[in-house]
């Protein structure tokens, strides 16, 4: 079973955007589709065959104040609204919906992590977990801790399931893929800059209501390094491909323009070319 898994990463998941504009544009397909956080909703669309539409996501709407700003945090407590974004935009009579038919059509299995917010332990959604326009488990898979609300889901909490299982190369294993690829949105390289653990005080009280969840927002990292070195030894198995870029051309979670948003998408189209030989 051929697999791929895009790990997301806010703003920067416009190069995963990119990845999987390329397979539908060279007919690639998968039998198992996992995402985490943005890379989840990179998924969907690319299952519904939505091409371009994860760009727009990105690169144009974005920069609304309904989506993310100041003003959202003012009126509804959250920097980053997952209700515009899955929901205004997303729904059958948004300006943007998913083609929730044809996602669901679409034979690949679909999986979306996210993490149980009180017991910071990974849960694994699917497409039985989804209806026409109830696009929670997506929501729940781009939950950011402190920038947006939690979600609700059957009474629980849910946050973005890079928290608990950022790279999930043996939940991919475990499912049965025998070939993977990988679509990170930093450079293999990349070195966590640990100054930022600084203001873990500030998250810790942000979050005192989860505290379990609290502890793995720079601890994700540790776990992250450990699952890219497993995919590392795997590629040299043949087994996995990693598609990542050579840099991120400015863009961050939060931090992007229109020109480094391009710039990065159109690096991911790019590197999408290796994935056919892999496959093949």
């Amino acid at each position: 079973m051929v697999g791929i898994i895009d790990v997301g990463g806010g703003m920067r998941a416009i190069y995963g955007a990119g990845v999987l504009d390329r397979c539908l544009d060279e007919n690639i397909d998968f039998d198992y589709c996992c995402g985490v956080s943005a890379g989840g909703a990179n998924m969907c669309a690319y299952l519904a065959g939505q091409r371009g539409r994860n760009y727009r996501y990105y690169h144009d709407y974005s920069f609304r104040k309904e989506y993310m700003s100041v003003e959202n945090v003012r009126r509804k407590g959250a920097y980053l609204d997952l209700n515009y974004v899955y929901a205004t935009l997303s729904n059958s009579g948004g300006e943007d919906p998913l083609d929730f038919a044809a996602m669901t059509s679409n034979p690949a299995r679909l999986v979306l992590v996210a993490t149980d917010a009180k017991t910071n332990t990974p849960v694994y959604f699917t497409k039985d977990d989804m209806a026409q326009d109830r696009y929670e488990a997506i929501k729940a898979t781009c939950t950011i801790p402190v920038i947006c609300n939690t979600t609700l889901i059957g009474g629980r909490e849910y946050f973005d399931g890079g928290l608990t299982d950022p790279l999930p190369i043996e939940k991919a294993l475990a499912d049965g893929c025998d070939k993977i690829v990988v679509v990170l949105t930093r450079p293999v390289d990349y070195v966590v800059d640990r100054s930022r653990e600084r203001v873990a005080p500030i998250v810790n009280r942000l979050m005192k209501k989860y505290p379990a969840s609290a502890k793995s927002v720079f601890g994700r990292h540790d776990v992250y390094a450990k699952q890219l070195a497993r995919c590392l030894a795997l590629q040299e198995e043949g087994k996995v491909l990693v598609v990542a870029p050579d840099d991120t051309c400015g863009v961050d979670t939060l931090k992007r323009t229109p020109e480094t948003l391009d710039a990065l998408y159109r690096k991911g189209y790019e590197d999408g070319a290796a994935i056919r030989e892999f496959i093949q």
